[in-house]
């Protein structure tokens, strides 16, 4: 599938594992890098979900080649519980996740992803609900600077905030290029030469998808699919959703840290974990393909296992 390039696809599969007779789910179909390579490692079913109806339109192409093996399903993977039920899925063998933004949205300047290319202010991975626009447009100084700050990570997003609401009392700021400029006036240049609307960008793109939100009840509902034996995959790009991922996965395991010694609570039994963490720390992407796809560069894989009853009770 041209124009995207899956990130560590080879460490995803050699994590995944994919067998013949398995069912899988690609939970972030996107270009379909991920579904196709799992196809052919193994004669498995795959299950493909994504929020973009586009994703979705492109996938056909793919399932045809692979009938009766690939099932594509529009919908948040947050919801990928009641989605799969409804087709008649309740159990899984593994589940990948990446995480990124697609190749295909961010390359396309009408989806208002990128600031790269001049488009409309939109940012919606699917094709409902407000837009970038509406957020710069509408929401109080205060929430602007929350959302920059605490999604974008950004030092300086008082005086984005601030800067937003200036321009646009002047006119409306209903395109990326505009955008981009004003946060750019806004913030001091970065040493690093990462461009200054970067972390804003971000910011907003994950506050019009609740990509957090996605991502914790993702997680959630893909433990709960997993059959024993099966594993969980997850490819994260940038420090929250990794962090997010982390804990989701440690607490699962039971590795999180304990009360302390002195606590009482410290003497209670607790319950034996259903998962084993497979990845004790991230595994990162190799200096060829940071070099090849310098998208890859800030990719960490997690992946977690649901142990037999056998492995729970050893």
């Amino acid at each position: 599938m041209s124009g995207h390039v899956p990130v560590m696809l080879q460490e995803v599969l050699a994590t995944l594992r994919p067998r013949s007779g398995a069912t899988y789910l690609d939970a972030t179909f996107g270009g379909g890098g991920y579904a196709e390579a799992i196809l052919a490692a193994a004669d498995c079913t795959l299950w493909a979900i994504d929020r973009d109806p586009d994703a979705i339109a492109r996938g056909a192409a793919l399932a045809a080649r692979h009938p009766g093996r690939l099932h594509l399903v529009h919908a948040c993977f947050g919801d990928m519980l009641e989605s799969l039920a409804a087709q008649g899925v309740t159990s899984l063998d593994g589940v990948v996740m990446d995480l990124g933004v697609s190749s295909f949205q961010l390359d396309q300047a009408e989806r208002g992803f990128s600031f790269r290319a001049d488009g409309p202010l939109d940012m919606r991975m699917g094709r409902e609900g407000p837009t970038a626009a509406d957020l710069v447009n509408t929401l109080p100084e205060a929430e602007l600077a929350r959302i920059i700050a605490e999604f974008g990570e950004e030092r300086h997003a008082r005086r984005v905030a601030k800067a937003i609401i200036r321009a646009r009392g002047e006119s409306p700021i209903d395109t990326t290029a505009r955008l981009a400029e004003i946060v750019r006036r806004a913030v001091p240049r970065d040493p690093s030469g990462i461009d200054g609307a970067t972390r804003s960008f971000q910011a907003l793109r994950i506050a019009v998808n609740d990509e957090l939100g996605e991502v914790e009840r993702g997680l959630v509902s893909a433990m709960r699919l997993l059959a024993p034996g099966g594993r969980l995959v997850v490819v994260a790009f940038h420090s929250l959703e990794d962090r997010i991922v982390k804990r989701a996965m440690t607490d699962a395991a039971g590795k999180r840290g304990g009360a302390s010694r002195h606590d009482p609570a410290s003497m209670l039994a607790r319950a034996a974990p259903d998962f084993a963490l497979v990845t004790p720390k991230a595994l990162k992407p190799g200096e060829d393909e940071t070099s090849a796809n310098p998208r890859a560069r800030s990719a960490r894989l997690r992946a977690i296992e649901r142990l037999t009853p056998a492995q729970v009770h050893a």
